[in-house]
């Protein structure tokens, strides 16, 4: 089994709602998202998958993220709180509708250096 890992990051503007603290009140991060797949096989280069592949996919998903207010200007946070985990679940649910020459396998929200929230599906 190959496991990949690509990073990219987005700036955005958000607020917890139902939160009793700081967090209530809009705010921002410099977020950076990490996106693991998995491929059990290589294609005739030696490659699991291309990089750039992947990087574009990921890309399309934190431009869509980036210099938003995520609370109003992207609908699935309109219904879904804007944690890191809803983030998380947000960016892996694209990237497993858009990524077909290999499996995402988690992905991890940075809100800072040293808070980090992640999605992966349960494995049977």
């Amino acid at each position: 089994m190959y496991e990949l890992m690509i990073r990219d990051g987005f700036a955005a503007a958000h607020n917890l709602r139902g939160y009793r603290g700081r967090c209530e009140h809009v705010h921002g991060h410099n977020y950076t998202v990490e996106a693991y797949f998995t491929s059990e096989k290589l294609d005739g280069t030696g490659l699991a998958v291309d990089f750039n592949i992947l990087k574009k996919s990921l890309k399309k998903i934190t431009d869509s993220l980036d210099h938003k207010y995520l609370n109003k200007d992207i609908p699935f946070f309109r219904k879904n709180n804007t944690s890191a985990e809803n983030i998380a679940i947000f960016v892996y649910s694209g990237l497993k509708k858009s990524v077909k020459k290999a499996k995402v396998s988690k992905v991890c929200i940075w809100e800072s250096e040293g808070s980090m929230a992640a999605y992966y599906e349960k494995s049977e």
